[in-house]
């Protein structure tokens, strides 16, 4: 007979991959917004990320971006990953993602151009070069995340774009900064059968490259990382900060540059 005092209730089964792997909402307190010139001077201006990703939007919310319309991209990420390697795999469709959001906004007549537009994409890179995807069952994801423990170590890539309209006519009509930040990751080999397993059952990881969120209960599987922890969760901050700054003095340059020649005429 069992000890009442160690009984435990039976738990619900966990939801289906199709429903864990839905958007989640971002918490609802937001932290403080960060006073830069930089980012203040966007306050009042139009700022879209593309992307759905809850988790890039709280990430620049702690930079002050905090009034960011979504708009993400509806073109599918279909790239062939057979004939590109990693860091080109990531980085066009970064520039896809970007390019098609600019392009279908910049000429919005009700909200006006946008000041800037971010896109970012994020790949989980197994040890032999692989890219991983979502899992897509729970069979599934016990094997990658058993395949990450024992391999070692795997290689998370984050690409970031910025754009930004040019003052001028000069083509192409825009600004385009790029990134690509990498980050190798090491799941502790100790990690057991049974961890892995109760991690799955949590069904954070469902909607995630790899199988795991580093900056929820995920981060029990983590040993160390050499990079960015943040390009881990999808978007670097010091690179992303750094890339608005460029790409907007770019387009300021170009504003400046455009009236010099007007004065010249």
């Amino acid at each position: 007979m069992s000890n009442p005092k160690y009984t435990v209730a039976p738990a619900e089964p966990p939801p289906s991959y199709e429903i864990a792997a839905r958007p989640k909402p971002p918490p609802l307190r937001a932290p403080l917004p960060l006073q830069l010139p930089l980012i203040t001077s966007l306050h009042d201006k139009r700022v879209i990320l593309a992307s759905a990703s809850p988790r890039r939007k709280q990430l620049l919310a702690q930079i002050g971006l905090t009034k960011l319309q979504i708009i993400p991209s509806p073109l599918p990420e279909n790239l062939p990953k057979e004939s590109l390697s990693p860091f080109e795999y990531v980085l066009q469709t970064a520039v896809q993602k970007a390019t098609y959001v600019y392009t279908t906004e910049i000429n919005n007549s009700t909200l006006g151009e946008p000041a800037l537009v971010l896109a970012a994409d994020t790949v989980v890179v197994s040890h032999l070069g692989q890219i991983l995807e979502k899992p897509r069952s729970e069979a599934d994801h016990i094997a990658m995340l058993k395949m990450l423990r024992s391999s070692g170590y795997h290689r998370v890539y984050t690409a970031v774009v910025a754009m930004t309209p040019l003052a001028s006519a000069r083509d192409p009509g825009y600004a385009m900064e790029t990134t690509v930040e990498e980050t190798t990751v090491r799941f502790g080999r100790d990690i057991s059968d049974e961890t892995l397993m109760a991690y799955v059952r949590t069904r954070e990881g469902a909607d995630k490259a790899g199988g795991y969120g580093i900056q929820g209960i995920g981060a029990i599987l983590v040993d160390r990382i050499e990079g960015s922890w943040d390009n881990v969760v999808g978007l670097p901050l010091r690179a992303t900060l750094g890339l608005i700054e460029k790409v907007l003095t770019e387009g300021d340059e170009d504003e400046l540059g455009d009236a010099f020649a007007d004065d010249d005429e």
